[in-house]
């Protein structure tokens, strides 16, 4: 493989884009802030090759290089429909949401150890009765379909100072977090430009996950030229439609959840094309919530060629503390080999309920989800989906669910 080439072109949460070597760094995941905004910025073949946001581009462009301010729109619309009816008496669920986000370089703009400080809000909003976010529960399945598009209104997801050091080598974030900017990194984990099914996310459905605005820290450091190393402390439960409350919580409740990265990349640049990891993670007991402590840990191999395909491995497995899953296990592949801007996706999960939390004698569930992403426009992707989930195991009726789906992200 040829990796020496200007700009390092590679994919990334399964787009390709070109970025300098000081870009490429960023340790975040997929749908990090510092990493979707170039992203969306980059040029795209589509189907409609008119690019009339290009002169919106280009004054964003002037921001970034005068003040060093960078910020991001995008809007997304899912749409859901089940062969069967779900305990709601629906079949279909949709949602929308729009997000602000950005991120201003305010110390070392001359350097690569820059200071930034970044942000994202969001409205989260349903269309239907049934919002995506618990349409698999409503589906009698012990699994999440697309959980970030919820009705849950005004929201903020990051409010934190981003520092970098030793040459941009290595990276401080502290603040109001989300979690799956920086743990168990998967190229194709987002949500509005990958998998749509949260079994091919970050923790494989097995991982504790924080909500949204946790405040914590968490840093990460390149230890040699291939090793790495990620670690967070944060507020294991937070509300982001209240976000600052979590600053008392923070002191006052001491239930935090951690983890920590130990991962191979073949350079610190396609840290998510070839990559081996193991993440370990905590969880303390919440009283107020009800859960118990727990931990877990997740792996993922990952390796790219030249010919536009991506295959990985990835698994999960955690105690009585895992949310959905307490044994997932993911292959599958990504290929972008069609159009230069297309992304197929396929992929396979078996996955152990856990009884702790939904009883014994269930059956185990198997999922498999196909997506192929198309560039409509410059800034218009659309992505039809299509899932098939054998044995839901909260649905005694059903042994076989077949979801198809709809997405549409417009970025700008």
């Amino acid at each position: 493989m040829n990796y020496k080439k200007v700009g390092f072109t590679f994919l990334y949460a399964g787009l390709f884009f070109s970025l300098s070597p000081a870009q490429a760094t960023n340790f975040g995941g997929p749908n990090a802030v510092e990493n979707q905004i170039p992203e969306d910025a980059s040029p795209k073949q589509s189907l409609i090759e008119k690019h009339l946001a290009e002169p919106w581009f280009n004054w964003k462009d002037e921001l970034k290089d005068e003040y060093g301010l960078s910020f991001g729109i995008d809007y997304t619309s899912v749409f859901l429909n089940s062969n069967a009816d779900g305990s709601s008496g629906d079949s279909h669920a949709s949602s929308g949401m729009v997000r602000f986000f950005g991120s201003w370089d305010l110390v070392g703009r001359d350097t690569n150890n820059t200071g930034a400080f970044v942000w994202k809000i969001e409205h989260r909003h349903r269309y239907a009765d049934v919002a995506p976010q618990g349409f698999g529960f409503d589906q009698g399945y012990i699994g999440l379909i697309l959980p970030p598009f919820s009705n849950e209104g005004g929201r903020l997801t990051n409010l934190y100072w981003r520092q970098k050091l030793n040459n941009g080598k290595a990276t401080i974030v502290a603040g109001l977090l989300d979690a799956t900017d920086y743990v168990d990194g998967f190229a194709l984990a987002s949500p509005w430009t990958g998998f749509m099914n949260f079994n091919f996310s970050t923790g494989a459905s097995s991982m504790f996950i924080p909500n949204d605005a946790a405040l914590g820290i968490a840093a990460a450091t390149m230890l040699t030229d291939q090793l790495y190393i990620i670690g967070n402390v944060s507020n294991a439960y937070t509300d982001p439609t209240e976000p600052f409350k979590t600053v008392d919580n923070f002191f006052q409740d001491n239930e935090y959840f951690t983890s920590i990265e130990l991962g191979w990349t073949e350079a610190q640049e396609l840290i998510y094309l070839e990559n081996a990891h193991v993440t370990l993670w905590h969880v303390d007991k919440s009283e107020e919530a009800g859960t118990p402590e727990g931990s877990g840990v997740a792996l993922q191999y990952v390796t790219y060629f030249d010919n536009g395909f991506m295959p990985f491995v990835r698994a999960a497995f955690a105690d009585k503390a895992a949310p959905l899953l307490k044994k997932s296990v993911s292959v599958g592949f990504g290929y972008h080999g069609f159009l230069e801007q297309d992304l197929l996706g396929v992929a396979f999960n078996w996955g152990e309920p856990n009884n702790s939390s939904f009883g014994n004698g269930l059956d185990n569930q198997q999922t498999v989800e196909l997506f192929y992403r198309f560039q409509l426009a410059k800034q218009l992707a659309i992505t039809p989906d299509i899932q098939y989930i054998k044995n839901p195991a909260l649905n005694p009726t059903e042994d076989d669910l077949v979801i198809l789906g709809l997405r549409a992200r417009f970025a700008f």
